[in-house]
């Protein structure tokens, strides 16, 4: 239960009006600042309010308001209420968005389509409380107003605020990672492909070579021998 009465500014009238209560103890009792109680009184403030008693409904007693008007330090209390109210429920659907701010949706539409493709058409629902329907025509620039639509962010307009985007944004994210090969990140090369060939294919040719020479050298040693016999 919320600690300040029902209607305070036609309850601080009607005790101002009624009782001898000093500006302090009815702006305490209300949750009101004291210059706005002492403006009820000179007439500045709350003009046209009907003051509202508190005792009639059950927020305040006679008896309280006398201990308080016998003693200025004293603060009053209110009075628990005997009818227990149920919790509202919390009822599930698109987001209401004020007839000022629905002409705006579309160019949150457009912002959120350009700038996080990875949202779902439900997200965007969620946030800027529009339908399939819009979403589609703003993706295919089928919307009557397409030509002069502006992307605007959602969160300056006012339509939701920047935890909810980053909410959706946080779970677009994980449920549809980036492609590796669609990020484009750097990877490393291969070793075939940093190693340079030419010393290979050098230190191959150098093999070569020396075979090369160790079988002429040989064939010469062979064919010496053979000309010494000749002669002798």
């Amino acid at each position: 239960m919320s600690n300040a009465p029902l209607m305070p500014k036609a309850t601080a009238v009607w005790l101002v009006d009624n009782t001898a209560l000093t500006f302090e103890q009815v702006a305490d009792f209300t949750k009101m600042h004291v210059l706005e109680v002492r403006a009820i009184a000179d007439g500045d403030a709350a003009q046209g309010i009907k003051g509202m008693d508190p005792i009639s409904n059950g927020q305040l007693t006679r008896d309280e308001i006398e201990r308080g008007e016998g003693d200025a330090n004293y603060r009053l209390k209110l009075e628990e209420s005997k009818v227990v109210l149920p919790p509202a429920a919390k009822k599930k659907g698109p987001r209401y968005t004020p007839v000022s701010r629905r002409h705006e949706r579309p160019s949150a539409i457009l912002w959120l389509v350009r700038n996080h493709p990875e949202l779902k058409d439900a997200q965007i629902m969620r946030l800027v409380g529009t339908t399939k329907t819009t979403i589609a025509s703003i993706r295919d620039r089928t919307h009557w107003n397409a030509q002069t639509l502006t992307p605007m962010d959602p969160v300056t307009l006012g339509l939701c605020s920047q935890i909810e985007l980053d909410f959706e944004v946080q779970r677009a994210a994980k449920e549809k990672p980036l492609d590796q090969q669609a990020y484009g990140g750097a990877t490393l090369l291969p070793a075939s492909e940093t190693t340079r060939k030419e010393e290979y294919e050098g230190a191959e040719r150098g093999d070569d070579d020396l075979n090369v020479d160790a079988v002429f050298a040989k064939l010469k040693g062979i064919g010496g021998g053979k000309r010494a016999d000749d002669e002798e």
